[in-house]
């Protein structure tokens, strides 16, 4: 199976959607850390949500869905861009006990918020904040869309800790050209005919057909998709001196220099005593450069 994303549409009506299918960019997610099973599978749902909502927002840059809980898992979070580069990490309370493999999204992360970030490579970012009020994922996204959105959109996600896929359909404000007013009923009601199976395990036209076969479907190119971390000298910099000069010469007092990683792809970072002194200095100067 393919990592990748295609978007499709129904003619002469009103009706949009996504499908999504991920195999080695979930890998090498998971490859990177050692998540309990039932984590897994939630980070394997969260990748393919922000994949879907990349798409459906046609941004310009990338888009972060941040999940913070009171819970055993008290961080879910994954970005996207336009490249298609993903990215996904999790923290749990080490003091909280895990819940068992058949744990909901929301018994695992308990009381919160999801967090939705848009942050565009030109002009303002923007956040939009749901409240944990649904059993699962998808539940919780289609709350945000009818609320903050105002657009009926609804989600199908599943993971298995070796494959992810998603499902995203999504109802546009009704103009000229729909000509089906019946349209987002019927095809969201077969659409919740699909299987965790199904969208783990077909490819993306066969399952399209399966479930749209009498329906005028058009589809477009699949578009790629990989695991991709977008962390660089320079945005760890700037990480950094979110501490505070003073918390930053404590460290330096007793380490004599900053050593860090990126908590996606654990690339490693080093700054020396007069790198952290001239970034301290001139924030606005940008990265200091290594000699």
């Amino acid at each position: 199976m393919s990592d990748q994303i295609q978007r499709f549409l129904f003619d002469d009506t009103n009706v949009r959607g996504e499908i999504v299918s991920l195999e080695s960019a979930y890998a090498e997610v998971l490859d990177r850390h050692a998540y309990p099973p039932v984590v897994a599978r939630q980070l394997g749902e969260m990748l393919a949500a922000v994949a879907l909502l990349t798409e459906t927002v046609k941004l310009d840059g990338t888009l972060s869905l941040e999940v913070r809980g009171q819970g055993a898992l008290r961080l879910l979070m994954a970005e996207s861009n336009p490249g298609g580069e993903l990215r996904a990490i999790a923290r749990l309370d080490d003091e909280a006990p895990l819940p068992d493999d058949a744990a909901t999204f929301a018994e695992l992360v308990g009381d919160g918020q999801i967090v939705i970030t848009l942050d565009p490579r030109e002009g303002n970012r923007y956040q939009g904040i749901v409240a944990i009020e649904a059993d699962d994922l998808a539940g919780c996204l289609e709350n945000y869309f009818a609320r903050s959105e105002q657009l009926a959109t609804r989600l199908w996600l599943a993971a298995d800790g070796k494959r992810a896929g998603g499902l995203l359909l999504q109802q546009l404000p009704d103009d000229s050209r729909n000509r089906d007013p019946d349209a987002w009923d019927r095809l969201v009601h077969l659409a919740s005919t699909v299987r965790d199976d199904e969208l783990l395990g077909l490819a993306q036209r066969d399952l399209l057909y399966r479930l749209y076969h009498e329906e005028t479907t058009r589809v477009f190119d699949p578009k790629p998709l990989h695991f991709g971390c977008t962390c660089s000298r320079e945005r760890i910099a700037r990480a950094l001196l979110g501490l505070g000069a003073e918390e930053l010469r404590d460290i330096l007092e007793e380490q004599k220099a900053v050593d860090t990683q990126c908590h996606f792809c654990h690339t490693r970072y080093h700054f020396s005593a007069a790198e952290i002194e001239a970034l301290i200095e001139s924030p606005d100067a940008g990265t200091p450069t290594m000699h």
